[in-house]
């Protein structure tokens, strides 16, 4: 192979000027009124006189090629066209591509052009631009204009401005990429040869007035955007801060704020202790002068986990809390009551003045750790004497206050029986038989914690909360605690309905015999109770009015309503009804209220009418009645449904 058969040819020299950066941008300041008018009446008039001016000037402005290279036009500079300035050329073909892109629609998918984005540069703030207004002659043909397709325009604005001829016209608009050349000449001869139009001001971007824009709407423009400086400021100094804290938080969710505060709140330094014997001179007998006790109150590490899940829980804790309580974090360093190994699990036990917090985690790892948070602002000395600090298999174990005594478990079905000692270590007690899976009215057994202390014995009940309910007896002005058999076998028959109250926030439950009714048969009296169960946020306060026949064991719910003040220490009175099939297969309805009530009357199904607080009416199997009873004083009230 011979050398001349891979040497390179010489190119054939062009005849086309080469148009170089600095002769590019000559032809740009020389001519930049004529390039922006163009852009201008290029422009679709949709977007606005004041976005087309200043789209105008950016597209022109955007025309220099970038860098130091050459660049040769694309078409040659017709020489009616400036003069044959190839420079000029050259950016009327970029600023011409760039205001048709600017006039295609943004699809959704497509990632848009930049000339069909509002410009960066340049930029006016607090002020429209547009040109001077022209005369009705201009109007009519900007709406013309504004009726054509964007080649169509370029076209009419090409002939008008640089009186370009056909030929020279179409390499013009190919060069722009118009598709159908064609079709923009002949939409363009369809508009009137008004071209002289073309020079008025109504189409000079640079010759333009000034007018405020909206000013209430920038008024509010700003503020919201000093709004968003604010906040974006924020949570970067957020985002700055170190995420790891004092140490591992465990099963905890990442820290959302760093203050004094929140950091005394979640330091284990700064958790408070109360000595061991506080509470025998202490005017107060609460949660507050509970000491902290357990194996692992030194343990600096459980303790930031639990406090730390306390502020934040992760999306793998079990979170619970009775209605009313709030779950969010403490306001400062907590109480601590417990901290130990208790079965397979470490507890940790915080108060905080208004709840008790209850983490606990397994003794292998954090994964599956739990939160259970329980009301218990304004405790008393009764109420405060026992928290539940784990249930495992069916049993509970309590934490017993340093006041107690002695704790012992009974069952409410067997008022006779005697209670069963538990053993206290450390003011835990030995597991006991929790009543939370019996069944709601059938149960075999209602076992309940007995305590005592200094001042009595009193029985409190696991109703699947941390706290448990205190069990009272008599009428509401003078509830006492439920000791001696008389009072064990009143509440005995109804023990079981418990376990309508459970998971509800109750504090204490009071069982009242209201009243006593003979039966229609001559088979004996029925006894009629009302248990009231009182919540600790002193709302959704639960009433059951019970009825038991005689040589029953257990109660039958007549009616129970929900948020009502009967049968409560404020309004101590109650009436309900039940319907009752006697021996003899006859059926009756049979109504009682408190001893002050003159009179009950009932309508719908059944009728009838007494002139004292009991009511006996022969009835329908299935039949329903409406109550209303009168008190001694006048006042009316409705029976339970």
């Amino acid at each position: 192979m011979q050398s001349q058969d891979v040497a390179p040819r010489p190119a054939p020299a062009s005849a086309d000027p080469v148009v170089d950066v600095e002769r590019a941008e000559a032809a740009l300041v020389e001519h930049y009124p004529r390039l922006v008018r163009l852009a201008y009446l290029v422009l679709p008039p949709s977007l606005g006189r004041n976005r087309r001016v200043l789209t105008a000037h950016s597209l022109t402005q955007r025309a220099l090629p970038r860098g130091r290279a050459a660049a040769t036009p694309v078409i040659p500079a017709q020489s009616t066209g400036r003069d044959g300035d190839p420079g000029y050329a050259f950016l009327r073909l970029r600023i011409l591509r760039a205001a048709l892109e600017a006039g295609l629609p943004l699809r959704r998918l497509a990632w848009p052009k930049r000339s069909q984005l509002p410009p960066l540069l340049p930029q006016v703030w607090g002020l429209r631009l547009f040109p001077r207004s022209g005369g009705a002659d201009e109007l009519a043909l900007d709406q013309r204009l504004s009726a054509l397709s964007g080649p169509a325009r370029a076209a009419y604005v090409l002939r008008g401005l640089d009186k370009l001829p056909d030929g020279d016209l179409r390499e013009v608009l190919t060069a722009a990429g118009v598709q159908d050349v064609d079709d923009a000449l002949e939409e363009a001869d369809a508009l009137a040869e008004q071209y002289a139009l073309l020079d008025s001001p109504e189409f000079d971007p640079c010759s333009l007035q000034a007018r405020p824009t909206d000013l209430m709407r920038r008024r509010q423009h700003a503020k919201a955007a000093l709004a968003a400086g604010a906040a974006l400021l924020v949570c970067g100094a957020l985002l700055g801060l170190p995420g790891e804290g004092w140490g591992p938080d465990g099963p905890a969710a990442p820290s959302y704020a760093q203050n004094p505060a929140a950091e005394a709140a979640l330091d284990p330094a700064q958790l408070t202790r109360v000595p061991p014997l506080a509470w025998q001179s202490s005017a107060r007998t609460d949660f507050s002068v509970w000491p902290a006790r357990g194996d692992l109150t030194d343990d600096s590490a459980l303790l930031r986990r639990a406090l730390a899940v306390w502020a934040r829980p992760g999306e793998t804790v079990a979170v619970s809390a009775t209605p009313g309580t709030p779950s969010g974090g403490p306001a400062g360093a907590p109480q601590l009551l417990y901290a130990g190994t208790v079965d397979t699990a470490r507890v940790v036990l915080l108060y905080d003045g208004l709840r008790i917090a209850r983490y606990a985690e397994p003794t292998d790892g954090t994964a599956g750790a739990a939160l259970d948070f329980s009301r218990v602002d304004g405790a008393t000395r009764a109420e405060a004497s026992a928290v539940v600090l784990s249930r495992a298999d069916g049993n509970v174990r309590y934490l017993m206050a340093p006041w107690v005594k002695k704790a012992a478990e009974r069952d409410l079905l067997k008022p006779r029986a005697g209670a069963m000692d538990l053993t206290v270590s450390g003011g835990v007690t030995s597991p006991l038989a929790s009543p939370v899976t019996q069944r709601t009215g059938t149960c075999t057994s209602w076992n309940v914690l007995q305590v005592t202390d200094s001042t009595g014995t009193r029985l409190l009940t696991d109703l699947a909360e941390l706290v448990p309910a205190r069990l009272t007896a008599g009428r509401p002005w003078a509830a006492e605690d439920v000791t001696g058999v008389a009072a064990l076998t009143r509440w005995a028959p109804y023990s079981c309905w418990l376990g309508a109250m459970r998971s509800a926030g109750v504090r204490t439950v009071n069982a009242w015999a209201y009243a006593r009714q003979p039966l229609p048969d001559g088979s004996g009296s029925a006894d009629w109770m009302c248990t009231r169960a009182e919540t600790w946020r002193g709302g959704g306060e639960r009433v059951l009015a019970q009825f038991r026949a005689p040589g029953t064991a257990r109660a039958a719910v007549a009616a129970k309503a929900q948020n009502v003040s009967a049968c409560g220490a404020r309004d101590p009175h109650v009436l309900a009804g039940v319907l009752w099939k006697a021996k003899a297969g006859g059926w009756y309805l049979l109504a009682a209220g408190t001893r002050d009530t003159e009179s009950i009357r009932a309508t719908g199904g059944v009728r009838g009418t007494s002139r004292d607080s009991l009511l006996t009416v022969r009835a329908e199997q299935g039949a329903r009645a409406e109550l209303k009873g009168t008190l001694e004083s006048g006042r009316s009230i409705d029976g339970l449904q």
